[in-house]
C-alpha cells in the first residue's frame, strides 16, 4: 500500500474544513464512489493504462471496480484521502482549464497527470498532488494485474499476454468422492460482496 501517513496530520485537519460529500452506492460498481468521482477515476486510470488493440486498458480490466471495492475493504482508511484528492484535482482542473478532469481532452488530461506526478499542480495540500498521483497509480497497477477475485484484472486479461494464467483452483488428482458432502463451496469474491449496499455515515 502506498505510504500516505508521512504527511502532517495537522495539515490534514486544517484542510478538512468542509465536510466531504457523502458517497452513494452506484449501480454496477458503487460501494464507495459516487457517479462523478467514479467517472473521474475511470478517466484518470485509463490515461495511466490506456487500452490498445488486443491489449485491454484500465477500463476493460475493471480497475475502477477494483479501487471502488478496495476502498470499502482493505483500503478503507484511504477513503478521505481519495475524497480530498479528487476534490483538489477537480478544483485544479477548473482553475487551469475551466472544466473538470473528465471533460478535458486526452492531451490536457495527460498534462494534468504530469503536473501531479511532478508535484507541480498548485492548490493541493493534503494529500499533495504527487502523493495522490502515486497512490492512484499504484492502485491502478494492482487493479490491472491482481487476481480477479479482488475485482480487477477482469477475466485475467492482463496476465494472458505474458503467459501467466493467474491462480487457478485446479487439482490434478482425481476426486474420489462425489457425494454432496465432498463438494467444494463456491468462491465468493469482492465483486459479489460489493453488491451488498454499504451503510454510509
Amino acid at each position: 500500500m502506498p505510504d500516505v501517513s508521512a504527511q502532517n496530520l495537522e495539515q490534514r485537519q486544517e484542510t478538512n474544513s468542509t465536510t466531504p460529500e457523502t458517497h452513494a452506492t452506484g449501480a454496477g460498481h458503487g460501494t464507495f464512489f459516487n457517479a462523478r468521482d467514479a467517472a473521474t477515476i475511470s478517466a484518470f486510470t485509463e490515461r495511466l493504462m490506456p487500452g490498445a488493440p488486443g491489449q485491454p486498458g484500465a477500463t476493460d480490466a475493471g480497475v475502477l471496480n477494483y479501487i471502488d471495492l478496495a476502498l470499502s475493504g482493505a483500503y478503507v482508511e484511504l477513503q478521505d484521502f481519495y475524497r480530498r484528492g479528487l476534490a483538489q484535482l477537480d478544483a485544479y482542473c477548473r482553475r487551469t482549464y475551466h472544466e473538470p478532469f473528465v471533460q478535458l481532452d486526452s492531451s490536457r488530461q495527460d498534462a494534468v497527470i504530469a503536473a501531479l506526478e511532478q508535484d507541480k499542480a498548485p492548490g493541493f495540500t493534503w494529500p499533495t498532488a504527487q502523493a495522490f498521483f502515486n497512490t492512484v497509480r499504484t492502485h491502478t497497477i494492482e487493479g490491472m494485474f491482481a487476481d480477479p477475485v479482488y475485482g480487477g484484472n477482469k477475466d485475467f486479461n492482463r496476465l494472458a499476454p505474458v503467459g501467466f494464467p493467474g491462480g487457478q483452483g485446479v487439482s490434478r488428482q482425481p476426486i474420489c468422492r462425489t457425494d454432496r458432502h465432498s463438494r467444494a463451496a463456491p468462491i465468493i469474491g469482492l465483486q459479489s460482496q460489493g453488491r451488498t449496499p454499504v451503510s454510509k455515515a
